[in-house]
């Protein structure tokens, strides 16, 4: 059986949070694979750089502004880009803040904007789109997990809250939809994202995982996503862990 045995020859992949770093890079790879990509974030300008690189490489790309943790927003959106550009064989949700905070000091309201970001969204996006794959009787659903998806670490209550959150949502989402066609995965991302950001922000640290080998290139992640698309129906993964051969765990 090959590996793409199925899918279609192209199509449009959508992905909320397509920030700077690994969303990019998968935008990058799925337009590289002949999809149509279509990228979201809230502020649609932000996104004009990467839309204009696909598009000097000869890829599709759109972008499109949205709050992915309006329900009517979301709705919009899916509805948009069906209509203007042709189902969705792809989602990718992306979408996540992670800060620090003592459980003595986080506020219900900052707990609450963590989760509806990184959880709340997530159900959104994939129901919408999820009623769509299945009345094609295809498609795929990956959503962005981290190491606070399977621990809580001190001060990460509410990330951890809305990562574990999420990962429940992709598991409940994967035994439900799998038997009706539909690959739904968590990829479990632990380390540090190798971009400009990270390195402008915190140099110290950035420079002390360069040093050890402890950076996590966004390329890489793309390609991972990419993988866990095109496997074959008999091996379809669930959750896929990615972190540098020297990252403690």
């Amino acid at each position: 059986m090959a590996v793409n045995e199925g899918l279609p020859a192209s199509g449009v992949a959508l992905v909320i949070g397509a920030g700077d770093g690994n969303g990019a890079a998968i935008a990058r790879r799925f337009a590289r694979g002949g999809y149509t990509v279509c990228v979201v974030r809230r502020d649609a300008e932000k996104l004009q750089p990467l839309v204009a690189q696909i598009t000097a490489e000869g890829g599709r790309a759109f972008a499109y502004a949205t709050d992915a943790t309006v329900e009517a927003e979301v709705a919009t959106l899916v509805e948009q880009v069906e209509r203007e550009h042709g189902g969705i064989e792809v989602l990718v949700f992306n979408v996540g803040v992670n800060r620090p905070q003592s459980i003595l000091d986080e506020t219900a309201d900052g707990y609450r904007k963590l989760w509806e970001l990184g959880c709340l969204a997530g159900f959104l996006a994939g129901r919408e789109v999820a009623g769509r794959m299945v009345a094609r009787g295809h498609g795929t659903i990956l959503f962005t997990g981290a190491t606070a998806s399977l621990r809580g670490a001190a001060r990460f209550a509410a990330f951890a809250g809305a990562k574990h959150g999420l990962r429940a949502l992709a598991q409940s989402m994967a035994r439900e939809l799998g038997p009706r066609g539909i690959h739904v995965a968590h990829v479990v991302i632990d380390g540090l994202i190798d971009t400009v950001a990270v390195k402008t922000v915190f140099p110290a640290y950035y420079a002390q995982c360069e040093k050890q080998g402890r950076l996590i290139a966004p390329e890489h992640v793309a390609e991972n996503y990419w993988a866990l698309h095109i496997q074959p129906r008999d091996t379809w993964s669930f959750e896929l862990d990615l972190r540098p051969a020297v990252e403690p765990w």
